[in-house]
Parts: structure tokens; sequence; C-alpha cells
């Protein structure tokens, strides 16, 4: 037998990630509910930045980041020498596998935990450790029980996709205080913005040497399409990192539109304000039809049906009208799905299908 090229173990135990859909067969327009996107768009003052770099795409871009980054720290009152931008805070969390975890080790993460977390520990070599949640929230103490000499990592999403649910300040703490100081805690905050005072972890990390955050331009300044993140930690650790870095991660599109769209607070407000109201219409509604969610702090909600048939028939439905939602069998929730809170309409038009479903059902 000829030998093949192998790749590094753990590797072939990856499953390729599958996004949510965009498109329905025979609908011609539909509603995408599916990947927890701005429903508002991008900001015209982001548009306009993007635009103004097509003069200069013949140059290379920076390789520090220095404008995005001291935009940051401005914004959330950050040191601009502990922040890494990264292609989408995905590339930032691959970046910290790589970098402190392999054979041998075990990285931590959750039930209903971003499933990239068990992906970049593979690819890295290393073990996945899955902790039971309680009630779909996090359980810090099942994440303590479950570290070993042997764990480096611990990913943490808070608010947690796909359930939306979240942990405070003091179970925050009660967890960083219970790591041993050679395990990194790492705060994933894609959806820190959504809820109400929360800094995503930052006072922890200004205390303490093993605490990451990272953040994304994905979610609220609805910049999926470009992908850019960053993170912020301890410095020793951002340094760390940025020897992984590639030197031109980000292009000068990515930078400037990014940078534009962080510093247009008056449309982030707007959106944050839209998004917690029809966040909370989404969630009485649902229950008014006989679908509960647990209370969420991100711009989606997780809607509870009595059984994975329910779910999967519901979700058939939705899309047969051309409404996208995102079923979440592979988050260990195959009896729920996951609905992005869209604008006003898209709203109603969701509840309404699913009640009218649910009638005609019983």
């Amino acid at each position: 037998m000829t030998d093949t090229p192998q790749p590094q173990p753990g590797i072939l135990d990856i499953a390729l990630y599958q996004g949510g859909a965009s498109h329905a067969d025979g609908v011609e327009r539909v509603i995408k509910l599916s990947s927890n996107e701005n429903p508002f768009g991008t900001s015209d003052a982001a548009k306009a930045a993007l635009i103004a770099t097509a003069s200069t795409l013949h140059r290379y871009p920076s390789t520090d980041h220095a404008g995005l980054r001291n935009a940051i720290g401005e914004v959330h009152g950050l040191d601009p020498e502990t922040i890494i931008c990264g292609v989408g805070s995905d590339e930032i969390l691959c970046f910290l596998c790589q970098a402190y975890a392999g054979v041998g080790d075990e990285v931590i993460y959750t039930e209903h935990g971003f499933s990239m977390y068990r992906i970049y520990a593979l690819g890295a070599g290393a073990t996945p450790v899955q902790v039971p949640e309680a009630e779909r929230v996090v359980d810090v103490a099942a994440i303590l029980t479950a570290v070993t000499p042997k764990t480096r990592l611990v990913f943490l999403a808070n608010p947690a996709n796909p359930t939306g649910t979240m942990i405070g300040q003091e179970a925050l703490v009660r967890l960083a205080d219970g790591l041993p100081g050679h395990v990194i805690l790492v705060l994933d905050g894609a959806y820190a913005e959504f809820p109400e005072n929360y800094d995503g972890g930052a006072s922890l990390i200004a205390t303490r040497g093993n605490v990451v955050m990272t953040r994304t331009f994905s979610k609220l300044y609805g910049l999926g399409g470009l992908r850019v993140g960053w993170g912020h930690g301890p410095k020793a650790i951002i340094d760390v990192l940025n020897r992984m870095r590639g030197p031109f991660n980000l292009s000068s599109v990515q930078l400037a539109t990014a940078e534009a769209a962080l510093r247009d607070r008056a449309f982030a407000e707007r959106c944050l304000a839209e998004n917690t109201r029809l966040r909370r219409w989404l969630i009485d509604a649902l229950g008014r039809v006989g679908v509960p969610c647990d209370e969420s702090h991100a711009n989606f909600v997780l809607a509870r049906f009595a059984s994975p048939d329910e779910a999967d028939a519901t979700e058939a439905r939705l899309r047969a009208d051309g409404i996208l939602v995102r079923k979440v069998a592979g988050y260990n929730l195959p009896q729920c799905l996951r609905i992005t809170v869209g604008d006003e309409a898209s709203c109603r038009r969701v509840v309404s299908l699913i009640g009218a479903f649910r009638e005609a059902a019983a």
C-alpha cells in the first residue's frame, strides 16, 4: 500500500462547520433569521469608509492595526497595547489554541458551547472536554470540577450561543478565581454588547494574568461579510498571540470600515435599543403561542419545542414560507430552534407562522 500524507492527530475528527442557511428551495426572497446578523445592516459611516479605501487598494495595509486598536481602546477604555485584531474573533480563538494547547493538553467548553471551540482544540492536537450545563446555563462548579493538570484553556461564551443565556459578574469572578494560574479563561464576547452593564470581562483582565476576552464586528456592527474581530488580555498573552498572527491578516478595507463602524455610536445605540425592544416582544409573543424561550441576552432567542420532531416540522414549515431559522441539534438541543431577532416585520411574521402552524397541528 502506497503511503499517503496524513494530517496531524485530531484533525480528521473534525466535522465541517455548517453556517446558517441563506436560501430556501423554490423561494426567491427569504427572511434570513439563521445567522444572528444585524437586521438594520451597516452604518452609513462604515459604508463610506469602505468606499474611500478604493483609491489605496494597491497599498499593503498596516501590520500593527494601530488605528483600529486605538479606536477600540478609546471606546472601551482599554490600553491599545493589550488589544489584538483578527479575522473575526474566531481567528483569535484559534491563535489561543495554537499557542497554548497541544497534544496531551485539554481544552474545556460547555455542553451547548460554540462548536468552533472543539474544532480549534482538535486542530491544535489537544483533547476537547465537554462539561454539562444546568438547564442551558453555564455551570461554574461543573467547569471547575473538570479542570485537571492537563487543562490549558477554558472557553466560555457569555452571553452564550445558541442559548442566549449568560452568567453574572459574581459567577465569572468565582470561575476566574477557581482556575489554576496556568489555565487561560477565554471569555468569548461575540454578543457582549447586547446585555446592559456588561464589560465583557475587562474588569477581570485588569486584575488577573490568565483571562482573555474576544469581541466581533459581525453582530452589532453589521460587518459579518468583512470578518473583523479583536481580543483583549494581559500584554504577555497578547504578545504571544501576535507572534502567531500573519503580518497582513486584515486588509485596509477591513481596518477602515471597522473603525468607522465602531465610532458611529449613534447607529450602534439605535440597533441596541431596537434589539432590546424586539427581543422582549419576540420572547413574549412566542410564549403566547405555546413556545417558551429562555431569557436571552443576545440578538437571538432559543425557541423550545416539545420534541425534536416538532422543532424539525416547524423549521420545515418556516423554510417553505421563506423564513430561515437555525436548527441546533448539533449543539445538543434537537428540540430547539435559534431565531435571530430581526426587524419588527420579520419578528411578527415568524410568530404568526409558528402560531398558525401549531394551531393547525393541534
